[in-house]
């Protein structure tokens, strides 16, 4: 887990984060996953980090603890260019946690995948600073052992190598457990393969197909399972097709299958440097070796990553009533069952939440409908249309001695607990199982992704219900983060309906998703986690925002017919009302200069449809273009929802949120969101 915010955008604080870690304020989220959360926090003269905290059930683990510790001692030895210093840490308290200085920006993979190849200056700058790290990294006696995509930012100010949560001193002093191996497939040594063998070697040929993925685009090894990727590195040839022919040499030095026919990292970063010398006209050619000051400047002259900011973090964003998955943009997610606001329709208007200036029109309500046939079995009595029934935001409030008694208790639940949970016993219990079920299967099948089999079990000591996916071991994170949102809404939709319907006898109110890779693994990766009591929707001051993992769940291709005729019509209707506005000479408006400028898609979990605009023409650069953009699509989308809405009784979308991606930041920019409500 890296402790870096993939785009620079900060996640509301959930219920339970503390105010202060440390030194540091806290102000929100950055990121979590299967092992920590990681906190924007500030210093008191306003620097901005990163705290990684460990979670609890993690931290009750010796041997973890004792790998943690490990990383921050490894952090401390290890200064140099392009790694990202190490400011504190509290590897005995409890839970124990470190803090790094803050380093936006995309890890590799993102930029990759949303800008393709770096080149020139910058792909030389690359490749000097990521030679330059491991260079320090290996001259302070540590092996990284994990040199891949996502551990490498490409910061405004240059490219940073971090997590050291495998490394290891060269010396073969280690905490590790018998017999795994460590690393990620495409990005393991041959000899490490073969023999276990992992030295500042096997670094190397990691940084060469690193060099090479970068430049091209490609995995040098390619894809497939990790038997096969495994078989290509040991034996096969990898693909340096349309590398520039310096650096290509460089890289297939370092991609020898024998460790000793590569260069040290302090070789290829000399090597690199040269060529980055080469990239600047005002670089006299002397032969001279140039100071690492020289070297520093001229990878910040040659590099070329867009400059990334967060109003959050002058601006702390509100407290949320329920969990932000993190993430990065850099993945897409899904549907699920609950729709936003007054859903008095067919009429429709928009609601905005933020810069919209004049537009009048009904907020967002807090307590959002439930949609979708999983209602039925969770205490819910039937209603004439099953999309109008409302999720409880609070659903024990008023209740002076409910079965459920956790509410108060922040605590993820721990890998032991989801040892001890059992298939649903009896009625009740297989109800709510059904109704998770359903209500998950309806999410993720408009993605094509029904195939993720959800298993449902119960701790009824602990109070929580447990949603486990897998075993698959293929599946990328971007699958599994959406397995998780749907697992969680579901839970926690079915959860509140019980609660309700039956306060003091159900005792069930907590739930926690997990992802098994195999079967036989004793520690699921960690996806969500939550309580019933509060609230399901994520909401700001009462209202329904969009959010960056919701579009990037809206990005993801729908198979739904009726979604993807309702998203064409819509955008087509948008882009052609703006570009006539334009042409007329209205509001001083620029026409979008591609077809494919505006686009549509809808989230299944949090029932909302997004629209998103890349503006790399600045048509939307203004305030009042902004504004006007927002009007238009909140009024637009909504007559198109709405009339789907009266024509078909499974479509349950209400929601709206408008977002602007400004040139390739690849950064979202939320200018509105709302409920469509009757005039």
């Amino acid at each position: 887990m890296s402790t870096v915010g993939p785009s620079g955008r900060i996640q509301p604080v959930r219920p339970g984060d503390p105010s202060r870690i440390g030194p540091y304020r806290i102000i929100g989220r950055l990121g979590s996953g299967g092992m920590g959360t990681v906190h924007a926090g500030l210093t008191s003269d306003g620097l901005r980090v990163a705290v990684k905290v460990i979670h609890s059930a993690q931290a009750e683990d010796a041997d973890f603890r004792a790998r943690f510790r490990r990383e921050v001692d490894l952090s401390r030895r290890v200064q140099g260019p392009c790694l990202i210093p190490l400011l504190a840490a509290e590897p005995e308290a409890n839970p124990p946690w470190l803090a790094t200085v803050y380093a936006p920006g995309p890890t590799l993979n993102q930029h990759l995948s949303d800008s393709g190849p770096l080149s020139g200056g910058t792909l030389y700058a690359f490749a000097t600073g990521t030679a330059q790290a491991l260079a320090a990294i290996h001259a302070a006696g540590v092996v990284h052992r994990d040199v891949k995509p996502q551990n490498v930012v490409l910061t405004p100010a240059g490219p940073r190598v971090l997590d050291f949560g495998i490394a290891h001193a060269a010396d073969g002093t280690s905490i590790t457990r018998t017999g795994v191996m460590t690393g990620t497939p495409g990005w393991i040594s041959p000899e490490h393969y073969r023999t276990g063998t992992a030295g500042p070697a096997g670094d190397m040929f990691a940084w060469g197909a690193l060099v090479a993925y970068a430049a091209t685009g490609r995995l040098p090894f390619g894809t497939g399972a990790p038997d096969v990727v495994a078989f290509r590195v040991m034996s096969g040839e990898p693909d340096l097709d349309g590398m520039p022919g310096k650096l290509r040499e460089i890289v297939e030095t370092c991609l020898a299958k024998e460790p000793a026919g590569r260069m040290s990292a302090a070789s290829a970063a000399e090597e690199c440097v040269a060529l980055l010398a080469s990239q600047d006209t005002q670089l006299l050619e002397d032969g001279t070796a140039l100071e690492p000051t020289r070297v520093g400047e001229l990878v910040t002259a040659q590099w070329d990553m867009p400059p990334l900011d967060d109003p959050a973090w002058s601006h702390p964003p509100t407290r949320s009533r329920r969990r932000t998955v993190a993430t990065v943009l850099a993945a897409a997610v899904v549907v699920g069952g609950i729709v936003g606001g007054a859903l008095a329709l067919p009429s429709g208007t928009q609601s905005p939440t933020h810069d919209a200036a004049d537009v009048h029109a009904a907020p967002a309500e807090p307590n959002a409908p439930r949609t979708g046939p999983a209602a039925s079995g969770t205490g819910t009595e039937p209603s004439a249309d099953p999309r109008t029934v409302g999720i409880p935001n609070d659903p024990l409030l008023g209740v002076p001695d409910p079965a459920y008694t956790r509410a108060d208790d922040p605590a993820q639940p721990g890998y032991d607990e989801w040892t001890r949970s059992t298939a649903a016993a009896g009625p009740d219990e297989k109800d709510v199982e059904e109704a998770i079920r359903k209500d998950m299967t309806s999410m993720l099948g408009t993605k094509d992704m029904a195939f993720m089999k959800p298993t449902i079990t119960f701790n009824r000591r602990a109070q929580t219900v447990m949603v486990t996916g897998g075993p698959i071991s293929t599946l990328t994170d971007d699958y599994k983060e959406v397995f998780g949102r749907a697992g969680a809404m579901a839970a926690c939709t079915a959860l509140a309906h019980r609660l309700e319907g039956a306060p003091t006898t159900w005792p069930y109110g907590r739930y926690h998703v997990l992802w098994k890779d195999f079967d036989g693994q004793t520690e699921p990766t960690f996806l969500d986690f939550g309580q019933a009591t509060d609230g399901c929707l994520p909401e700001t001051a009462g209202q329904w925002q969009g959010s960056e993992t919701g579009i990037a769940t809206a990005a993801m291709p729908s198979s739904d017919r009726a979604e993807i005729r309702v998203a064409d019509t819509a955008v087509k209707a948008v882009t052609k009302a703006w570009n006539t506005r334009a042409a007329g000479g209205q509001y001083g408006l620029t026409p979008f200069g591609r077809d494919d400028s505006v686009s549509l898609g809808f989230d299944p979990v949090e029932k909302a449809a997004y629209v998103w605009a890349v503006d790399d023409l600045d048509v939307l650069v203004g305030r009042a273009q902004r504004s006007q953009f927002q009007q238009l699509v909140s009024k637009t989308v909504c007559q198109k929802m709405t009339a789907e809405y009266d024509r078909d009784v499974n479509w349950n979308y209400t929601r709206w949120s408008v977002a602007v991606y400004q040139g390739n930041s690849g950064v979202a920019e939320f200018i509105g969101s709302g409920t469509c409500t009757p005039d």
